[in-house]
């Protein structure tokens, strides 16, 4: 609001021109309000008095000398403005003025007549409604912050709620992936003991067919030189008796190819018990902790022909 229209509603509700315009200074013109609240509040107090006001002379102006008596009739003086659509009088042109802004009255002429000031009933009335409306105005104020208080409250708790929703997701979905990963791994894990399962009876099986068709060796002759001695040949086996002793104390006793791997020994024993944790194996005398390279080398070379005791260990 300017502060003509700030000049007007004051002087309307009963306050003089001189201390409306100083109440409008003092508060910078921040509202109505502001400057209402001041005048009740210094009311009572004169206003400080101006150093830069010239006084002059009644019926001259600076600088100018004066003029002689004029021998005609005066002219009736303007003492107000009058709205003619309405009646009110204005005391001067930018109460004039806000009065048609806020009426949209537009036809305006000078009258003589003296807008009178408010009696003392019309100005403590004034001064009802000024308090009532001041009070209104805190209580709109209040209640427009506690309901800016409650929305921030709301948009704060709906915020915490998606965000929670949204980490559950997340961990849903994680979890979603672990388990899914588990089910891969397990198949994985069972496909290859499978495989390894039907290699050992594959092998069984050929093992048992070659020995039922392998053909006595033939019986080495004595020569009649008895300075020659008969060198007997060296013999292959093609199979290895393999006792294992697990960790409880308890034995497993196999027979194997003598080319398998040392690893199809570890998948055996983990068929027999269902031992799923990382294990190891060694040999007592000599004693040789195998590593994981020796799991892919063949028995025979690792010297487990024609049998051996294997010892279960943890794993390395």
């Amino acid at each position: 609001m300017s502060n003509a229209e700030t000049l007007i509603t004051l002087i309307d509700m009963g306050f003089s021109k001189d201390k409306a315009e100083y109440a409008i200074k003092v508060t910078n013109n921040q509202s109505v309000e502001a400057a209402m609240e001041w005048l009740l509040a210094h009311g009572d107090e004169e206003l400080p008095k101006s150093t830069n006001v010239q006084e002059e002379q009644p019926g001259t102006s600076t600088g100018e000398t004066a003029s002689a008596p004029s021998t005609s009739t005066p002219a009736p003086t303007a003492k107000s403005l009058k709205c003619d659509d309405c009646g009110k009088l204005c005391k001067d042109q930018s109460e004039l003025e806000f009065h048609a802004a806020k009426t949209g009255h537009s036809n305006f002429s000078e009258s003589t007549e003296e807008k009178k000031p408010l009696t003392q009933e019309e100005k403590d009335a004034q001064l009802v409604i000024l308090e009532q409306r001041l009070k209104e105005k805190r209580r709109e104020r209040q209640d427009r912050e506690v309901a800016d208080a409650l929305e921030r409250e709301k948009n704060r708790i709906k915020s915490g709620k998606e965000m929670a929703e949204a980490r559950r997701r997340m961990e849903e979905m994680e979890m979603k992936k672990i388990v899914d990963q588990r089910k891969r791994d397990k198949a994985e894990e069972k496909a290859a003991r499978d495989r390894v399962r039907a290699q050992i009876e594959a092998d069984k099986a050929a093992r048992k067919a070659r020995d039922e068709k392998q053909p006595e060796l033939p019986k080495v002759s004595s020569t009649t030189n008895a300075t020659t001695t008969a060198k007997t040949p060296t013999k292959e086996y093609s199979q290895t008796r393999i006792q294992i002793r697990l960790q409880d104390g308890s034995t497993l006793t196999e027979t194997f190819n003598v080319k398998e791997q040392l690893s199809a020994v570890r998948v055996f024993i983990q068929m027999k018990t269902n031992i799923e944790d990382a294990f190891g194996l060694m040999t007592t005398f000599p004693r040789k902790v195998f590593n994981s390279e020796d799991f892919e080398k063949p028995l025979d070379v690792l010297g487990l022909v024609p049998s051996a005791v294997l010892t279960m260990t943890k794993a390395i």
